[in-house]
């Protein structure tokens, strides 16, 4: 399988069909999310990449792309490197000018959040197949977050929900955490 079919299922089971990110639906559904696939393995041309897509979303309007999730499956596999470059993407993000504008949000096949253990289940709401640097309009979620009734019980919701997911569960929605072990 290819890292765009990879990407496009875990987004399908795992965010959507889990319901992890309750506004993800509708901009896959109308196909304005873009999956661009950065396979090099140069973090100098992985920023370049990151700044081409922060242009593209610039340059094409809402109702025609509303996100880009930029994965760059030859890099950044040590979590602790990953969140490291994630600080440069935020100074990109900066430097460009687009502070309010645009905010990144990450996903890791190893993720933890700060203060959790690695193996903990909360961890699984932020693992993807490879790294993703996903680059969020702040608008488009001003907009939908007005309308939905209390955004700030999501990520408790999410932690509950992959408390509750069976072993079997896991292994078919993250088969990507089971291969590495």
């Amino acid at each position: 399988m290819s890292y765009l079919h990879h990407v496009e299922q875990w987004l399908d089971d795992v965010v959507i069909g889990l319901n992890l990110c309750p506004f993800a639906a509708k901009p896959r559904r109308n196909k304005q999310i873009r999956i661009a696939i950065c396979e090099t393995d140069s973090l100098e041309v992985l920023l370049e990449n990151i700044q081409q897509e922060i242009q593209r979303l610039d340059n094409t309007p809402v109702c025609d792309l509303d996100t880009s999730l930029v994965v760059c499956p030859n890099l950044l596999q040590d979590f602790d490197e990953y969140n490291q470059f994630l600080d440069m993407v935020e100074a990109l993000i900066s430097q460009c000018g687009k502070d309010g504008v645009y905010q990144v949000a990450s996903f890791h096949p190893d993720y933890y959040f700060f203060g959790t253990h690695p193996d903990d289940a909360e961890n699984l709401t932020n693992r993807a197949p490879y790294p993703i640097f996903h680059l969020i309009r702040e608008d488009s979620m001003e907009k939908v977050l007005a309308h939905y009734p209390d955004p700030e019980a999501i990520p408790e919701q999410n932690i509950e929900k992959m408390n509750a997911l069976t072993k079997e569960e896991i292994r078919q929605l993250f088969p990507y955490l089971i291969s590495k072990n």
